[in-house]
């Protein structure tokens, strides 16, 4: 029987979960999408906190549910961890596939100074 599309895409996390891990010094950039808003935080996995999050409802001037709402996001995910002195993070994608929405979240947070 086929999965459903959500029960493939937890399958897929899963399977990029059991590879990467966030810490102190190299958090997890953790992205969940929905569709009316975009979440998207950093995890400590060690001690499991988490350090900074951002969401799409949290940002005033931004409306909608498209790619430049999803980059302001990861911009202001970037100020964020900037504030708390984290330079580096792993990308967890979340079993999304990498393109529109997911991939403007990460170009923010390059170009916020994230390095990943």
């Amino acid at each position: 029987m086929r999965l459903s599309r959500n029960q493939a895409r937890k399958r897929r996390k899963l399977r990029i979960r059991k590879k990467i891990s966030g810490t102190g010094e190299r958090p997890r950039l953790a992205v969940f999408r929905s569709n009316k808003h975009m979440y998207v935080q950093l995890i400590d996995d060690r001690s499991q906190h988490t350090l900074a999050a951002v969401s799409s409802q949290a940002l005033p001037d931004q409306q909608g549910m498209n790619k430049d709402v999803a980059f302001a996001v990861g911009k202001e995910l970037a100020r964020k961890a900037n504030e708390c002195g984290i330079e580096k993070v792993v990308f967890d994608r979340s079993g999304y596939y990498f393109h529109g929405r997911i991939k403007a979240v990460a170009d923010g947070a390059r170009e916020g100074g994230l390095k990943f």
